[in-house]
Formats: C-alpha cells, sequence, structure tokens
C-alpha cells in the first residue's frame, strides 16, 4: 500500500509517495516553498498546491489518509500548534485546518519524532522494540518510538530531550530556562564553548579536525565537554525509558567519537547497570527521514 508524507519546513514543504515495503526511496519527491512571510493562509494553501502535485503522480487511489511533520507541537487539549519555529503556526489550529482546506484526514507529528519514526520502521533502527531519536544540529530535539507508534505524552511534548535542564546554573536558553541540554550540544552553543576558551571563532567541522590532529586544547576541551554531556544527558533517557536503539541525527549526529567505545563507556557510568549494551546508530534515511516519517504516521 502507497502512503503519502508531507514535511512542512520552514523553507520548503516536501512531499514523497512512498511504498514502506521499498525501505530508503519514494515513487514520487516533491516541493513548493513555504513562503512563511506571506502568512499562515498561504502556507495551508501551499500544502494544498502541494497534494494536488501529488495527487496527479499517484499510482491508483488516492488514500483518503495522509501524515505531515510540522516545527512544533499540537497541544492535544486545545489543538492549537505551540513551539514552532515558523511563527505564524503558533496558537493556530493547524491540524484542524489542514483537514479543512485539505478535504481529508490527517496526522500531523513533530518533525524530531517523524525522524525517530522514519529511522525506527525504514532505517537504522527497523526491528526494535524501543527506539529514541535525536537530532543534535542548530537545536536539539528527540522523539520516542514504541512498537513502532510514536509515544507523544500527555502534553505532546514527549521526546523533548533537548529542554532537560542539565546544569541549573548554566547558560539561559531562549525559552528562558538555563542549563538545558541544547544549550550545551548543539551545534551552535559547541562552536560558542569553543570560541569562550580559545578566543578564536571556528566552525564546528574544523574544531573537530583539530581535536583529532591533537593540536588545538581548546578544540581537544570541546569534543570532551560534547561526549560528556551527551553521554550525562542520554543517560537520563536510558535509566527512564531504556531504548533498545538510539538514533543520532542532525549535523553533530555526524562527529564519530559520539559513537566509540570511549562514549559507551562515558555512558555505562551514568546509568543503573553496569555496562550500556543498547545500540548508538548513525541514521540511514538523510534528508528523506522527515517525510517518510510522516507517511508512517498513517501506515497500519
Amino acid at each position: 500500500m502507497h502512503l503519502i508524507g508531507i514535511d512542512l519546513g520552514g523553507t520548503k514543504i516536501e512531499g514523497a509517495i512512498i511504498d514502506p515495503t521499498s525501505h530508503g526511496s519514494a515513487l514520487f519527491r516533491t516541493r513548493v516553498p513555504t513562503e512563511a512571510t506571506q502568512g499562515y493562509d498561504h502556507i495551508l494553501s501551499q500544502v494544498a498546491k502541494l497534494v494536488d502535485l501529488l495527487r496527479a503522480e499517484f499510482p491508483g487511489e488516492f488514500p483518503e489518509k495522509l501524515g505531515i511533520g510540522t516545527p512544533g507541537t499540537c497541544d492535544p487539549r486545545t489543538g492549537l500548534q505551540r513551539g514552532a519555529n515558523t511563527q505564524c503556526l503558533n496558537d493556530r489550529p493547524l491540524k484542524a485546518d489542514l483537514e479543512r482546506v485539505l478535504g481529508m484526514e490527517i496526522e500531523i507529528a513533530n518533525d524530531a519524532n517523524c525522524f525517530a519514526l522514519a529511522e525506527a520502521t525504514l532505517g537504522a533502527a527497523d526491528g526494535c522494540e524501543t527506539v529514541f531519536g535525536i537530532i543534535m544540529g542548530t537545536g536539539c530535539g528527540g522523539g520516542f518510538v514504541v512498537n513502532r507508534r510514536i509515544l507523544n505524552g500527555c502534553h505532546g511534548i514527549a521526546g523533548e530531550w533537548g529542554q532537560i535542564v542539565i546544569e541549573p546554573d548554566g547558560e539561559l536558553s531562549g525559552y528562558g530556562t538555563r542549563g538545558i541540554i541544547e544549550t550545551i550540544l548543539c551545534g551552535p552553543a559547541l562552536e560558542k564553548y569553543y570560541a569562550k576558551v580559545s578566543g578564536e571563532p571556528l566552525g564546528l567541522k574544523e574544531i573537530v579536525d583539530r581535536a583529532r590532529a591533537g593540536v588545538d586544547p581548546p578544540a581537544t576541551a570541546t569534543l570532551d565537554r560534547l561526549t560528556d554531556t551527551f553521554a550525562r544527558a542520554v543517560a537520563i533517557i536510558i535509566d527512564t525509558i531504556d531504548p533498545h536503539a538510539i538514533v543520532i541525527g542532525g549535523g553533530v549526529g555526524n562527529i564519530d567519537e559520539l559513537y566509540t567505545q570511549k562514549t559507551r563507556d562515558k555512558i555505562s557510568s551514568h546509568i543503573f547497570v553496569p555496562k550500556f549494551e543498547g545500540a548508538l546508530l548513525k541514521p540511514t534515511l538523510g534528508d528523506s527521514a522527515g517525510v517518510f516519517g510522516a507517511a508512517m504516521l498513517v501506515a497500519k
């Protein structure tokens, strides 16, 4: 059975037709610009335009239901969107409005949840009973998948790992909290830390290269800060949910040191059992993960 997934991003809206039995490839993919500066109603019309493009390419009868990955989360009590970096989506009934505009039923989920679902069902962690998908890029997010279904939670915020306070006296975040994981482990935070200890601004890739070459103590300190804090932060998840697999996406997730035995030993030192036995995995779906995960929201 073919499925439809849509990934609603800040600059583009991507749609795909997928066959869930064909891992890692789409039958058809296309995109339209989000054009968020033109407002909420315009975004709705852009999604409708994209659905028309998908409908024209769909083999056979078009599905009655499709999945959409969105920035931010939907409040399960009010149905309103919140926490989206595309500001015009916040405090709006996005799901209800999309169903009205499209004339069909939809399922929506946070983009990090869609990443986790894609990797848990079609990607690196396919076959694992419980999966925690992490995105460490310009921010930090995550999502739980249990038996191939997203765990949303009471408030719809399950998996918002980046918002956990880990250093109560740490840096003030944009959300008004101090010392959350995101202020330490996202890419810009690591670059900021390096600039603070070295006096020199550098991009993350060059920082990592210098640390590996062993020629730059501040770079080594930055990489150690990454793996030390990651171990403490992910131990919270392991002691709470104990996932069989953890998949790490985003630009920071490309850093190989996160997957080494040294990092696994650091994790082991923080959890309730003597040795961390779970899988630490790189994602396999690349930029397809969001739209694939959105499609899998409506998989039976």
